[in-house]
């Protein structure tokens, strides 16, 4: 119901019961008069009696007297209907204190306002439904802070003992020498990582992303996004197989989808077995275009299929691989592809996890 088509029906309730009361109690005093006024008619009356004179004065004064006594009831009545709004707004200024600290306990208004008291009701609990979901979002966030810092101390040290180390032994072999630097570029790589990771978590938490959308190709984009991969493909082992159109034109922001591709490919890699295969599919459809990154894999169990698409949710909780990440990228991608007016969802059985993303052509 609209609110203010509520608020008018409260209104006119109010009034109608205003002007009810006022009738009934003018009807009531007038029937309650005739009444009087026959049975003094018809009784016999002593003439010197209280009673007597009383009853004489009221029948010569009965206009006077209705009129006080009804006057009297309508002030009465007035009064209780003008203190019934302020109890009304008491209870409002009430739930509104409520409202500002939200507890489990639900809103009580009189029964007039149960409209309003179930609005209130569907406010304090979706209140509490962000004010949870706020302070679960902190607590990964912090978490995730820890996690990082650990992280980020754990290759900087290493770096710092293999280059200890080739200072202080001058004479390593050149194989040792040649390993120890290895090792200690690959931690260097990693520190790289986790610091992208950083301005990662920065850019999405404070800022929106804009969308600078042009024309391209979009099988030519994932052709190139592809190719960026080959060494970690081949590393890997991995047979990765992209079935495009020749050409698929699409108006878009090329950067940030090439960022979609490029984490739901990243994520096929760290998450397949060595030998196996990720196939890469578009399709151009009449009123949209469809994309999917199917791997080979262990199948993603439902609750974190679920929750894949949250912020700072990592399927993989080691921090000591490099799948390990800060759990932006697919929540970026999705928030992307939204951007675009298109949907993104995964599904995962039989050994395999499908991503799928549809993006409208309109």
């Amino acid at each position: 119901m609209n609110n203010s088509n509520y608020n008018t029906r409260l209104s006119r309730q109010l009034w109608t019961r205003y002007l009810l009361s006022l009738l009934v109690w003018a009807l009531w005093v007038a029937a309650v008069a005739v009444l009087c006024y026959y049975i003094a008619a018809v009784s016999s009356w002593d003439g010197t009696g209280a009673l007597y004179r009383f009853v004489s004065w009221a029948h010569r004064n009965v206009a006077l007297l209705y009129l006080l006594v009804t006057a009297a009831g309508c002030l009465v009545i007035s009064c209780r209907f003008i203190t019934r709004p302020l109890r009304y707004l008491d209870a409002l200024v009430d739930a509104a204190q409520a409202l500002s600290h939200p507890t489990e306990e639900p809103i009580a208004l009189p029964p007039e306002m149960e409209q309003v008291q179930t609005q209130l009701n569907l406010a304090r609990e979706q209140a509490l439904r962000s004010a949870l979901a706020a302070k679960e979002a902190e607590q990964r966030k912090n978490d995730l802070v820890v996690y990082l810092a650990h992280d980020l101390k754990t290759p900087l040290t290493s770096v710092i003992g293999y280059l200890t180390l080739l200072r202080d032994e001058p004479e390593l072999s050149p194989a040792f020498r040649a390993r120890y630097t290895g090792v200690a570029l690959d931690r260097a790589e990693r520190l790289e990582d986790l610091i992208d990771e950083f301005f990662d978590i920065i850019r999405f938490s404070l800022t929106h992303l804009e969308l600078e959308k042009r024309p391209i190709d979009l099988a030519r984009m994932l052709q190139q996004v592809v190719s960026e991969f080959d060494p970690l493909l081949v590393e890997r082992d991995l047979d990765c197989a992209l079935e495009a159109p020749g050409t698929l034109e699409y108006r878009c922001d090329p950067d940030k989808l090439a960022r979609v591709f490029d984490n739901l490919l990243r994520n096929a890699c760290y998450y397949s077995p060595l030998s196996s295969w990720i196939k890469i599919s578009a399709m151009d459809g009449e009123q949209d275009v469809t994309l999917t990154f199917t791997n080979q894999g262990p199948t993603i169990p439902p609750e974190k299929l679920e929750r894949i698409f949250e912020r700072f949710f990592r399927l993989d909780s080691s921090r000591a691989t490099r799948t390990g990440g800060a759990g932006l990228g697919l929540a970026i991608a999705k928030e992307i592809v939204e951007l675009h007016g298109g949907a993104i969802s995964a599904q995962s059985a039989d050994g395999r996890t499908t991503f799928t993303v549809t993006l409208p052509k309109s």
